[in-house]
C-alpha cells in the first residue's frame, strides 16, 4: 500500500476543527513515537522510516502500539510513500526486538491529534490535525491509501481538493518532517 498523503500548516485552526467536525466524528488522541534507524543512519539515507507509535485514544482509553515501516518517496512533491503497519502486542519487547536487530532511537517526540476519517471524492480519507509540542503551528495532514504509483497522483489531486474545501491555500503545504523540525528544535535549546 502507499500512502498518499499531504501536510500542512493551519491558520486557523478552530475553523478547520469545526469544518472537520461537520465531515466525521472526531477521536483525539497522542501518539509517542519512536523513529529508529541503524547507527549509520542508513534509513534516514535512503529516505526510509522505521517507527514504533504509542497510541492513547482518550474517548476510548484505548491503547495500542504500532509498528510502522515507510519506504522511500514515490512521489517527491508530497512525499508520498509505500507503508506497512502492523499492530503488536507488547510495546517494550517491540522495542528490545529492534534493538537487539541493531536498530537505535534516532528520535522520541509526542503528538497530539484530533483525527476525522470520512468519504470525499470517492475516497476513504482520514485528517489529521496535528500538535508537535515542540513545534509552533497546528499541522493538518490529510491522508488516503492507495494499491498502484499509478494512483498517486489522482490520490493527491482529491487531497488538494479536500484540503481547498477546507480552506487550505496552496501556499500552506508542507514538507517539513517532524523529526527533522523536532530535532532542530532541541539543537536550538538552550
Amino acid at each position: 500500500m502507499i500512502e498518499a498523503e499531504l501536510k500542512a500548516r493551519v491558520r486557523v485552526p478552530e475553523v478547520v476543527a469545526r469544518a472537520l467536525d461537520e465531515l466525521g466524528e472526531g477521536r483525539s488522541e497522542s501518539y509517542r513515537d519512536t523513529y529508529y534507524d541503524l547507527p549509520d543512519g542508513s534509513l534516514r539515507a535512503r529516505d526510509e522510516e522505521l517507527r514504533l507509535r504509542f497510541v492513547a485514544d482518550h474517548g476510548t482509553g484505548d491503547r495500542r502500539t504500532l509498528l510502522t515501516f515507510k519506504g522511500a518517496a514515490v512521489d517527491e512533491a508530497s512525499g508520498s510513500k509505500p507503508e506497512y503497519e502492523t499492530r503488536v502486542e507488547d510495546s517494550q519487547n517491540a522495542h528490545a526486538i529492534l534493538e537487539h536487530l541493531g536498530y537505535v532511537p534516532a528520535i522520541v517526540f509526542e503528538k497530539r491529534c484530533r483525527s476525522h476519517a470520512f468519504e470525499a471524492y470517492g475516497r476513504q480519507l482520514l485528517a489529521t490535525l496535528v500538535r508537535v509540542p515542540e513545534l509552533d503551528g497546528t499541522f493538518l495532514e490529510v491522508e488516503t491509501l492507495v494499491q498502484e504509483e499509478a494512483e498517486v497522483v489522482a490520490a493527491l489531486d482529491d487531497i488538494r481538493a479536500v484540503l481547498a474545501d477546507l480552506g487550505i491555500a496552496p501556499e500552506d503545504l508542507t514538507r517539513e518532517l517532524y523529526t527533522e523540525a523536532v530535532a532542530a528544535a532541541r539543537r536550538t535549546q538552550p
